[in-house]
């Protein structure tokens, strides 16, 4: 029993070792003439080993096969041999009939079958009817959605309240596609044809006026005036053009053309060669036309197709290459999923041939691991929890208005998913001049100066005023509307949630509960695909709200030019030297002496204390007396003065860039500056526009420059709880209470620090706009061209200057531009800059004046009170070989003993300075105070009077 517990152990051990580095067995079948089918799915392999959060040090093996269109029973064999090599799941894009097949076969062997319906020749899609399962567990499940076009059309004639129309289609088209939709138009009471088109479109037209007469082809004519096409794009265009060529067609028809895959390039096509108004319903992909998704994984840029695609490369992808990709991304999360649970099942050889083969005993734990993940791919939100299928999808409603000429513009109307419905209207815009009569519910949002409360009136309506109140007023006055206005509860202007829902006021339109937006509302990309925008009133850029820089008191601001080591160097440096000068004048003595025959050199002051102040002297350029008395002195003074003139030279320079550095008002003018700098921490507000736009430029591969990225790391710290507040109020409130600096909109912050109390507030950031504010309104609105037009108008005649003066006086209580403004004149120092150096000068006072005081108490100490004698002779003091200059000397003789010899003459010296012959010599007394006895040591010195 103990041998067999030991040898399940180490099996166990050695298959989850196994793991760590095992290979994942990829099966895949595609049509030979699917293009991109295979590349794309190698595509997506390769970017697997570049995402280090999905598979680590695992590998996931493939192995492709290829089949003829619409062959059930080549793509069974070819799937048999993928399952005789081992497979964990198999992917395929193939037509109805193969997957049909596939769908029997992986059911068999419990397999995990992910499937993507093509429709390769530009037809709409229909409905796969694939075989239900005999014991009810289906083992494939579909990547693509489901076919949603029926309900689509119907939400679209619903809102045009269409109550007769036709549909065409072509020949190709599987007609149980629209059973659902004929179905529930059949329970609305709609009156529906349908009418089956050959591909020779020109003998449709040509046998309905051989076969009709004049009184049936008006009829036909009235019906044609709503018609619904089921086409390729080309045969669409071609039917349109033949229907105008034969005078079928006039300015009010309306054409709704549906079609999953339908081009940029072949809506244009559409809508040149259409007459009256034509509806495009297309099936679209918002994370596709993003970049910085499409090419981000694991926070680093992959190198792909997808992100540096050829010319061309990406129009030529088809909606089932994208949900391909996609699928292969599921298939990975759920293995590494599988990998962490530890549920893992070796993979077994099956041959379908044989009748005694078992299916997969790991195909329901490997389908189940799949059915429970959802990933967020290049289609969106993809998940298989829908019955087996992936329901996400999302369509966008074109069009254009009537028109009798052709090359018409296209917008975007409305849009479709299958949480929501329809997001948007449809209708017909028909007001031209004027809005009489009529009474907007406005949602609004307090943001000063744009929106702001006003002084109610008890029993009023609540009252408001600002900016973009005045604007609205000035468009109520012109088009006659009236409005009623209320503040959004959740007080946010509106993001979108990750299950495709939006709060704040932009949430109010998407419900219909409001028919305006109007505040400190900025026009995105995002914004704008689910609502409309007016014309911006107002142009936006991104703030920068801090507190003035104040002036530090610094008494020793003028010592700040050098560091502290510099300093300290520089003060060790004068002794250092100085004391060089007194050795080399020693040793100057010295030869000097013995050059004089054993008599000691002429008497000059070569203490180490006259050495360090000649040293002083030369450093702050006073001079010194003359002691170049040898070429070594000469070389010591010439470094020194050299050294001299260059910490001169550098603390002048040092000093007036200093000085004009600590007058600058702020030293953070741009985003470069805020994100260099440590001093100051910053944000904006949690989930706004500024956030997402610092989250969008801070992430973006493409971005050069790492000022964003380091920006977003310090707004985004803990998740924006840290820096970022929760609205623009508490980021005021903020700045005001220390370092902080709030970034949000320009015309927020100026109002801000315009009427801030104390003007302490000052604003920076970059003027260039490329973005504004905007009224926003429902999708489809009919008053969103009138309001633009209106708007462009109130800006040719100045109105808008003039309100914008209004709320942004020039010179109001706090002057910005003073502070924004370069000063080239200068500004004078104030007296602290200079405190240091009067400091010093007093400092330096005080110590002669203590110095002096130790002296006076020195000298009137009794013991001291005898003068000593004084022989004063006026000799000159040079170098040994040379004439040099005349000095004063005086010796100090201090006798305590017997007195001295009497001098060499008794009668009284004549006033001035005595005459002494050449040869003349005077003989000093000094005493040793170190000496042990009272007797005097005599000193002979001679000098000579040159």
């Amino acid at each position: 029993f103990n041998l067999m517990r030991f040898i399940k152990v180490l099996s166990s051990q050695i298959s989850a070792l196994q793991m760590t580095a095992c290979l994942y067995s990829t099966g895949a079948i595609f049509e030979e003439n699917a293009e991109r089918d295979n590349e794309i799915f190698q595509l997506a392999i390769s970017d697997l080993s570049l995402n280090d959060d999905i598979l680590q040090s695992e590998k996931i093996t493939h192995s492709v096969k290829l089949i003829e269109p619409n062959n059930p029973f080549q793509a069974v064999q070819e799937a048999c041999e993928l399952m005789n090599q081992g497979i964990l799941a198999l992917v395929t894009s193939t037509g109805c009939a193969a997957a049909s097949a596939l769908q029997s076969l992986t059911d068999a062997m419990h397999i995990p079958h992910l499937f993507i319906q093509r429709n390769g020749d530009g037809a709409p899609r229909t409905v796969c009817q694939l075989n239900p399962s005999p014991d009810g567990e289906s083992y494939t499940l579909a990547a693509r959605p489901p076919v949603r076009i029926s309900d689509v059309l119907l939400t679209v004639v619903s809102e045009l309240y269409w109550q007769k129309f036709i549909v065409f289609y072509e020949s190709d088209y599987d007609i149980r596609g629209l059973q659902t939709f004929m179905d529930q138009a059949s329970r609305l009471g709609l009156d529906v044809s349908l009418q089956r088109v050959d591909r020779n479109v020109s003998r449709v037209f040509t046998d309905l006026f051989n076969m009709m007469r004049t009184e049936e082809l008006n009829r036909y004519r009235d019906t044609l005036r709503r018609a619904v096409l089921l086409m390729s794009p080309r045969g669409a265009q071609v039917f349109i053009h033949q229907a105008v060529e034969t005078n079928l067609a006039s300015k009010d028809s309306h054409w709704v053309y549906a079609n999953e895959e339908v081009s940029d390039a072949d809506i244009m096509e559409l809508i040149y060669s259409s007459l009256g108004r034509m509806t495009i319903i297309r099936q679209i992909f918002p994370l596709w036309r993003d970049t910085s998704v499409r090419c981000m994984r694991n926070n680093h840029r992959i190198s792909s197709l997808l992100c540096d695609p050829q010319e061309g490369y990406l129009q030529s992808l088809e909606v089932s290459n994208l949900y391909l990709y996609d699928s292969v991304l599921m298939l990975a999360n759920a293995f590494y999923r599988k990998l962490e649970d530890r549920k893992w099942h070796s993979m077994a050889s099956l041959n379908c041939m044989r009748k005694s083969t078992k299916p997969w005993n790991g195909g329901w734990s490997m389908l189940d691991t799949i059915q429970k993940g959802r990933i967020s791919g290049l289609t969106g939100m993809m998940d298989f929890r829908a019955e087996g299928s992936n329901s996400h999808v999302q369509f966008e409603i074109l069009g254009t208005s009537y028109s009798e000429t052709f090359g018409k513009d296209v917008k975007r109307l409305a849009s479709w998913d299958s949480i929501r419905g329809l997001n948007g209207s449809l209708k017909e815009n028909r007001i031209e001049s004027g809005m009489q009569g009529v009474t907007l519910k406005i949602v609004t949002l307090l943001e000063e100066p744009f929106v702001m409360a006003a002084e109610n009136i008890l029993g009023q309506p609540n009252r408001y005023k600002g900016f973009s109140v005045d604007v609205l007023d000035a468009l109520a006055k012109i088009l006659g509307f009236k409005y009623d206005i209320y503040q959004v509860s959740d007080g946010k202007y509106g993001s979108a949630h990750p299950n495709g829902s939006w709060n704040g006021m932009i949430g109010e339109l998407i419900g219909k509960r409001a028919d305006l937006a109007i505040s400190a509302i900025t026009i995105t990309p995002e914004r704008e695909s689910v609502v409309d925008f007016s014309k911006r009133y107002l142009d936006y850029s991104v703030g920068i709200l801090m507190r003035k820089s104040e002036e530090k008191l610094n008494i020793f601001s003028l010592l700040a030019p050098f560091d502290l080591a510099v300093w300290a160097c520089i003060a060790a440096a004068i002794p250092v030297v100085g004391i060089m000068i007194f050795l080399l004048r020693r040793i100057q003595a010295v030869r000097c002496q013995n050059n004089t025959g054993g008599h000691p050199a002429p008497s000059v002051s070569t203490s180490l204390q006259s050495a360090i102040w000649i040293v002083y002297g030369a450093f702050v350029q006073q001079g010194s007396d003359s002691i170049l008395g040898s070429v070594a002195l000469r070389i010591v003074m010439g470094s020194w003065w050299l050294f001299t003139l260059i910490v001169c030279s550098s603390y002048t320079a040092n000093l007036a860039a200093y000085l004009t550095v600590s007058r600058m008002d702020n030293a953070v003018r741009s985003f470069q500056d805020l994100s260099k700098q440590v001093d100051l921490v910053y944000g904006t507000v949690r989930e706004s526009a500024v956030y997402e736009y610092f989250r969008a430029k801070g992430t973006n591969p493409l971005e050069q420059d790492n000022t964003f990225a380091e920006l977003w790391k310090v707004i985004n710290r803990n998740n924006g709880l840290e820096n970022s507040v929760s609205n623009p109020l508490d980021g005021i409130k903020k700045v005001n209470l220390g370092s902080y600096a709030f970034l949000w909109d320009m015309a927020v912050v100026e109002y801000a620090a315009l009427t801030d109390d104390d003007c302490t507030l000052t604003i920076a950031g970059n003027s260039i706009s490329t973005r504004g504010y905007g009224m926003a309104l429902q999708h489809g609105s009919p008053y969103r061209d009138l309001f633009s037009q209106k708007i462009l108008e109130l800006q040719e005649k100045g109105d808008l200057d003039i309100l914008k003066q209004k709320w942004w006086p020039k010179k109001g209580r706090c002057d910005l531009q003073s502070h924004a403004d370069a000063q080239p004149e200068g500004r004078a120092l104030h007296l602290h800059s200079f405190a240091g150096v009067f400091c010093i000068l007093a400092a330096g006072l005080l110590l002669a004046l203590l110095v002096a005081a130790l002296e006076t108490w020195w000298n009137s100490n009794p013991c001291r009170r005898k003068q000593p004698k004084e022989v004063t002779t006026d000799n000159s003091s040079a170098q040994c070989p040379g004439p040099g200059l005349l000095t004063q000397n005086r010796a100090m003789v201090a006798t305590t003993g017997p007195p001295a010899p009497p001098r060499p003459w008794s009668r009284p010296r004549p006033p001035g300075p005595p005459v002494l012959p050449r040869d003349a010599t005077a003989t000093l007394y000094f005493m040793d105070p170190a000496g042990a006895d009272t007797s005097p040591d005599l000193v002979e010195l001679q000098y000579t009077q040159l």
